[in-house]
């Protein structure tokens, strides 16, 4: 039988997660724009990174490996688990707004989080507290990025988030 969760349950999930543990957990914000694919996995590695989650919509890209087969590839070379939450990605009509910091494009975002990505949410919630997660997407800054948004809702939910800029 499936395990069907409430909305109260769903959104009760994080603050279950947040009274069951006081330990901080660090999570990585990160762009690859301006980085070479060697770069950025080196930059993973040296801050033993685990999971990368990828926050863009659609995990193509024209730079060179930073598509989702070849980056992929030269994580898991380096024992780096990718996964790609399609979910937590930033729908299209709402990325120039967000880029020119419209406070409307961070509120359309948060409530795509809280209304279409719970269970991406949730499993990103999970995974930083089993893992050292980097979240990724193409902006080099944080506030230019819907990643901030994602961070801002995490520490909202459980202060013992501690976000790290790489």
């Amino acid at each position: 039988m499936p395990n069907h969760q409430s909305a109260d349950q769903s959104s009760n999930l994080l603050s279950v997660t947040r009274a069951s543990t006081s330990r901080v957990v660090s999570i990585f914000s990160v762009g690859y724009e301006g980085r070479s694919i060697e770069g950025f996995v080196d930059t993973m590695v040296r801050h033993s990174i685990q999971v990368v989650v990828d926050v863009r919509l659609n995990p193509i890209s024209r730079k060179k490996g930073f598509s989702k087969k070849a980056l992929s590839k030269a994580l898991n070379a380096e024992n780096i688990e990718y996964r790609h939450e399609r979910a937590l990605g930033n729908p299209p009509e709402n990325r120039s707004p967000f880029r020119n910091g419209y406070q409307s494009a961070r509120d359309s975002y948060k409530s795509h989080l809280e209304n279409g990505a719970s269970e991406a949410f949730s499993s990103l919630v999970e995974s930083a507290f089993a893992n050292q997660v980097a979240l990724l997407c193409l902006e080099r800054d944080h506030l230019s990025c819907h990643r901030s948004c994602i961070t801002e809702m995490l520490q909202e939910e459980n202060p013992n988030f501690v976000v790290m800029r790489i």
